[in-house]
């Protein structure tokens, strides 16, 4: 099965950057994609500092949404917003006051990769924090998801009116068009040896997967199983899939896994009755309005785009948020953006006029609550309602 690699290389413009980002993609390039990806073949995307967060996100969630393995080499520099404190990948319009606006959330590259398969995403990482984001590393952990194999290095910030060297991820290229393809952990030991990361402060990000575990406070969360009575085998699965669930309550075994692979093979209604199953046992055992069954409605969610049902998986999605919200969570916390954010990519795909303006009228309730990080994102849904009307 052919791979697929995403080539990232973000940083600001002018007097803003840290790192020289996009030296490296020249490097990256000459490299050939299936020693890139470390399959057969592969399909390469590359962005070189990019504008908008918005562009990363669509190519990030397309190729997530790739089967076979994806490997994403990410190169940039870290920030913090100055409201919730939370890290971003800086782009080219980013500045310390527009952060939140013009940077790409570091969490939506977890919460896009979080539904493939254990062990078909490796990260390589070369990131340079800024002093507040330095800071925020030494008690916070980079998190980049539970099933995803992660290596690379964060650098402090360098010395004043200096712009660094993205000299890890150069050594990642430069021993690829070797002509060799290690393994991932032995190709990230090499490229530490010939960086000499050692004689420097950096952050060394070493993650093999789910269960590792990362030196200097990085740790991969770890998968969430919830407790509780074990109900009835759900219907709508065929007997395969049915002795999977079986297995998978008696064993423990990771249920994203079972869910993936259903996925992967085409098999979304049994897919979105494995998650249904989960969801009924984590409000079953921890309350409607838990973490656990929020996020099993949102893996529903996903799995409705997945499955290419935009009406379904925006009514999800609004429905998490207004749930959210009920539950007391403030309309500018992260969960609640990001299903406002969701519901409203969703609707933009919604081509039924009825079913469209009934959700986008949801939709535009919940905007007026919940603005999100976009300027102009509750005028786009009444812009799009007006035309709506008129189609009749």
């Amino acid at each position: 099965m052919p791979g697929t690699v995403l080539l990232l290389a973000a940083s600001p413009a002018g007097k803003g950057c840290l790192v020289d980002a996009a030296s490296v993609l020249p490097v990256l390039a000459a490299v050939p994609p299936a020693v890139l990806s470390g399959t057969d073949t592969a399909n390469v995307v590359e962005l070189a500092d990019p504008l908008e967060p918005q562009a990363v996100l669509t190519r990030l969630r397309a190729a997530a949404g790739a089967p076979g393995p994806l490997t994403v080499f990410v190169t940039g520099q870290l920030q913090l917003d100055r409201r919730q404190r939370l890290p971003h990948l800086a782009l080219a319009r980013t500045t310390p006051a527009t952060v939140r606006y013009t940077g790409l959330p570091w969490h939506w590259i977890r919460e896009e990769l979080r539904l493939r398969a254990a062990g078909s995403t490796t990260l390589f990482l070369d990131l340079h924090a800024d002093v507040e984001a330095w800071e925020w590393l030494r008690g916070a952990a980079l998190d980049c998801g539970r099933n995803n194999a992660v290596y690379g290095r964060v650098a402090p910030p360098p010395s004043r009116r200096a712009v660094a060297v993205p000299t890890y991820m150069k050594a990642v290229a430069t021993i690829l068009r070797s002509g060799g393809r290690p393994a991932p952990a032995e190709l990230h030991q090499l490229a530490l040896g010939r960086v000499g990361v050692d004689g420097h402060a950096d952050l060394v990000l070493a993650a093999p997967g789910v269960g590792g575990s990362v030196p200097g406070g990085f740790a991969p969360r770890p998968p969430y199983r919830p407790e509780g009575p074990r109900p009835q085998t759900p219907d709508g699965l065929g007997i395969a899939d049915r002795q999977q669930s079986r297995e998978a309550d008696n064993s423990g075994a990771d249920p994203h896994s079972l869910i993936s692979a259903a996925v992967q093979s085409g098999r979304h209604p049994d897919a979105d009755a494995l998650a249904a199953h989960q969801e009924q046992l984590a409000v079953r055992a921890h309350g409607p309005g838990s973490e656990a069954a929020f996020h099993w409605a949102e893996v529903r969610a996903d799995l409705a785009m997945f499955a290419g049902d935009p009406v379904r998986s925006c009514r999800t999605w609004l429905g998490v948020a207004g749930a959210r919200l009920a539950a007391g969570q403030a309309a500018d916390a992260v969960a609640v953006e990001a299903a406002v954010d969701r519901a409203h990519h969703q609707w933009g795909q919604v081509r039924d006029a009825v079913a469209a303006r009934e959700l986008g009228a949801s939709l535009a309730e919940l905007r007026s609550r919940v603005p999100g990080r976009r300027q102009g994102a509750l005028d786009h849904v009444q812009r799009q309602l007006r035309q709506l009307q008129t189609q009749g």
